[in-house]
C-alpha cells in the first residue's frame, strides 16, 4: 500500500479519544497480554515492556522488529499450498497479533487483497463449519430473539463500538445462502474497514443474523453450525431485524450500521426502512452505485457531458443495477436541482424481459418500480431486447449488472458509438468470465474512444500503441471512507446528500483527469489517503446539514485533515504502559475487540 506525504500524525489533536499518538494504556500482564491480539507484539516487545508487563520467560529473548516479524509471516504465508490456506493463516494471524497481520498485508496488499476479501473469503465462507476453530463476533439467532439485546451487551460499553457489520447471510458474493458462515463476511469488511480507513480494529463488531437456511447442502450437513431449518421470513423476520436495530441503537448509540448480503427482496425494504432513523448503510445497494458514480463523474467531465443531459441505460435490474441507479438518480438530482422523479427519467433500467416498463406491475420489485417507463412512450418501438433500447434511447452511459457474458456485442456498442462522441460503458458483473464485455474489445469496436470501468481487474488495453489502464470499480475505496466519515463526525443519518458528497471527493482523485491513458477510478493501493478526502467531505456535509454530533470539529480544509488522520489507526506497534485494572478502560483491560481473551471462547474444536 503506497504511504502517502500527508500520512503522518498531528499530536496538537492527540487528546482526542480515537487518538493513536503517544504510548497505550494497558493492564494486562503475562500470558494474558500475549494472547490480546491488539496488544502483543511477539517477539517484538522491548526490554523495559518484558520487565513492566512480566513477559520474562514467555517469549525467546531476541527482540525483532516488525519488519523483521513482517519478512518471517511473508515466508509463512508463501509456503501455504493453496488460497484457502492462505486464508486460514491469516485468519490464524489476526487473532494472535492484530499489528502484524494489518502490517502484512499492506506490504503486500496487491497480492494478498483477493485472498483475504473476494474470491477466496467466499471459499472460506462456504467452508466455514469445517473450517471452524473457534467463535468470533457476535452470533443472533432467530430463535432466541428474546436475547438478542442481552447477547449485544457484552460485547463493550456504549462508548466502546464505532462500526457494526450485520449480515444475514442470505445472498453473499455471488455464492448465495451460506447461512451462520455469514459471519465472515461480516469479518472481512471490517478488517478493510481498518486496512482502507484507519477504523479501529478493537472497535468494531461483526454480527451475524441466523434466520436459518434455505441452502440444501448445508441442511443436510451434519457439522453446519448454524441453525437447521428454512429461512424464516414474514413478519417474524422483520421482527427479528428490528430487534437487532433498536438493542444495538440501545447500546452502541453512536455506532454506524453496515448491511451486508442481505438477500434481494430484503436488502433494499431494510435499507429504506432504517436510512431515515440510523446512520446505515448497505454496501451492495449503496456502495457499488457510489464506486460507479465516481467513475462516471470522471467520464462525463472528460467527454464534456452535463448532468441535465446525461442519459444511462442500466442492463441488469437486480440489487446492485438498481443501486447504481439510485446513486446516479440521487446524484442527478443534487447537481441540477431537478425532483428524484425528474431525474430518474434519465435513465433507462433493462432486465430479462426488456426494458422495465409500469404494466409488467407485479412482476418488478420495489426497487424497479421507480424506473419502470411508460407503455404509451413505446408503443411501436422494439424494447424486448438491449440494442434496441440503445437504437432508440442513444445513451451516453452503459453500464451491466447482468451476469450475462459478452452481452455488450459489437452491434451494441457501435451502434452506441454512432451518437455520443465518447461512449462511457462499465461492464461490472463478477467474476470476470460474467463480464459483458472485454475492454479490449470495447476499445477496438470504439477506435478508442470509450470510456471504461469494470467489476473485477483486468490487464491495461493497447490501441495504437498506447496502453491505457482500466480502472475497477471496487468498493473498497468507497465505503471505508465513508464509513470513516460518519465515525468521526458521529452522524445521525447517511442521507444521499452525503453520498453524493463522497462521490464527488473520490472522483476528483481519478488518475485519468491528469492522464489520459490512466484509470478512471484511483487504485486500491492509494486508499488509505482517498479514505481521509472521502471522510473530509462526509463530515462536512454533515457539519453543513446539522446532522454531526462530534463538536469541534475543525473548519480549515487543511486542519481537518489533520484531524482525520489523527484518528486513523496504524499498523504500528504503540509502547505499551501499565495502568492499574481498576482505572483501565475496556480497552486497556482487553475487553475490547472479537479476538481477545476476555470476550471469546478460547478453546479450539
Amino acid at each position: 500500500m503506497a504511504t502517502h506525504p500527508k500520512e503522518v500524525k498531528s499530536r496538537k489533536y492527540g487528546h482526542l479519544p480515537l487518538s493513536t499518538s503517544g504510548p497505550q494504556d494497558c493492564a494486562l500482564t503475562g500470558s494474558a497480554l500475549l494472547r490480546t491480539p491488539y496488544f502483543n507484539k511477539g517477539s517484538a516487545f522491548t526490554k523495559e515492556e518484558r520487565k513492566t508487563f512480566k513477559l520474562h520467560g514467555l517469549l525467546p529473548p531476541h527482540i525483532q522488529s516488525l519488519h523483521e516479524q513482517v519478512q518471517r509471516a511473508y515466508e509463512q504465508y508463501s509456503s501455504r499450498p493453496s488460497d484457502l490456506a492462505k486464508n486460514t493463516f491469516m485468519t490464524s494471524m489476526q487473532e494472535q497479533n492484530e499489528v502484524l497481520y494489518y502490517k502484512l498485508i499492506q506490504d503486500h496488499l496487491k497480492e494478498m487483497f483477493s485472498i483475504i476479501y473476494t474470491p477466496t473469503e467466499g471459499d472460506a465462507i462456504q467452508n466455514y463449519s469445517r473450517l471452524f476453530r473457534r467463535p468470533e463476533g457476535c452470533f443472533l439467532n432467530i430463535e432466541d430473539a428474546d436475547r438478542v439485546e442481552d447477547n449485544l451487551n457484552q460485547w463493550g460499553n456504549p462508548e466502546d463500538i464505532d462500526i457494526i457489520v450485520v449480515s444475514d447471510g442470505e445472498q453473499i458474493l455471488g455464492i448465495g445462502d451460506q447461512g451462520v458462515g455469514a459471519i465472515l463476511i461480516s469479518i472481512a469488511k471490517l478488517v478493510l474497514y481498518t486496512l482502507c480507513a484507519g477504523i479501529h480494529p478493537a472497535r468494531t463488531l461483526p454480527v451475524v443474523l441466523d434466520c436459518g437456511t434455505n441452502n440444501q447442502e448445508l441442511l443436510d450437513d451434519d457439522l453446519y453450525l448454524g441453525l437447521h431449518q428454512r429461512r424464516v421470513t414474514g413478519e417474524k423476520y422483520d421482527s427479528f431485524v428490528s430487534a437487532f436495530v433498536e438493542a444495538a441503537r440501545k447500546r452502541y448509540p453512536k455506532a454506524y450500521i453496515h448491511f451486508e448480503d442481505f438477500g434481494l427482496h430484503n436488502a433494499r425494504r431494510i435499507l429504506d426502512k432504517y436510512t431515515p432513523q440510523i446512520a446505515c448503510f448497505n454496501d451492495d445497494v449503496q456502495g457499488t452505485g457510489c464506486v460507479t458514480l465516481a467513475g462516471i463523474m470522471t467520464s462525463l467531465k472528460i467527454s464534456n457531458v452535463k448532468w441535465d443531459d446525461v442519459r444511462i441505460v442500466m442492463f441488469g435490474s437486480g440489487t446492485a443495477g438498481t443501486g447504481i441507479a439510485d446513486q446516479i438518480m440521487d446524484a442527478i438530482a443534487v447537481e441540477t436541482g431537478k425532483s428524484k422523479e425528474d431525474a430518474g427519467l434519465q435513465i433507462w433500467c433493462v432486465d430479462k424481459p426488456g426494458l422495465l416498463l409500469q404494466s409488467m406491475k407485479d412482476e418488478l420489485t420495489p426497487a424497479q418500480h421507480p424506473y419502470a417507463r411508460a407503455d404509451d412512450d413505446w408503443k411501436n418501438k422494439d424494447h424486448g431486447d438491449l440494442l434496441s433500447v440503445i437504437k432508440e434511447v442513444k445513451p451516453h452511459v452503459l453500464i451491466g449488472t447482468s451476469t450475462k457474458p459478452g452481452a455488450f456485442t459489437k452491434e451494441v456498442v457501435q451502434e452506441m458509438a454512432k451518437h455520443v462522441e465518447r461512449p462511457i460503458i462499465f461492464p461490472l458483473s463478477n467474476p470476470t468470465r460474467l463480464h459483458e464485455a472485454k475492454p479490449q474489445d470495447l476499445f477496438d469496436w470504439t477506435d478508442g474512444k470509450a470510456l471504461v470501468a469494470t467489476g473485477s481487474p483486468f490487464p491495461p488495453v493497447e490501441h495504437k500503441g498506447k496502453k491505457y489502464e482500466i480502472a475497477e470499480c471496487n468498493n473498497s475505496v468507497t465505503f471505508p471512507g465513508i464509513g470513516l466519515g460518519a465515525v468521526l463526525s458521529r452522524t445521525r443519518l447517511m442521507p444521499p446528500s452525503l453520498l453524493v458528497a463522497a462521490v464527488r471527493a473520490l472522483a476528483s482523485t481519478a488518475p485519468a483527469l491528469k492522464d489520459p491513458t490512466a484509470g478512471l477510478l484511483p487504485d486500491v493501493t492509494d486508499v488509505r489517503e482517498i479514505s481521509v478526502q472521502i471522510a473530509k467531505a462526509v463530515i462536512q456535509a454533515a457539519v453543513k446539514e446539522d446532522l454531526n454530533q462530534e463538536k469541534d470539529i475543525p473548519t480549515d480544509e487543511e486542519e481537518l485533515g489533520d484531524w482525520i488522520r489523527e484518528q486513523m489507526w496504524d499498523a504500528r506497534y504503540r509502547d505499551l504502559k501499565y495502568v492499574p485494572e481498576k482505572n483501565a478502560t475496556s480497552l486497556a483491560k482487553g475487553e475490547a475487540g472479537i479476538g481477545t481473551v476476555r470476550r471469546s471462547a478460547t478453546f479450539s474444536s
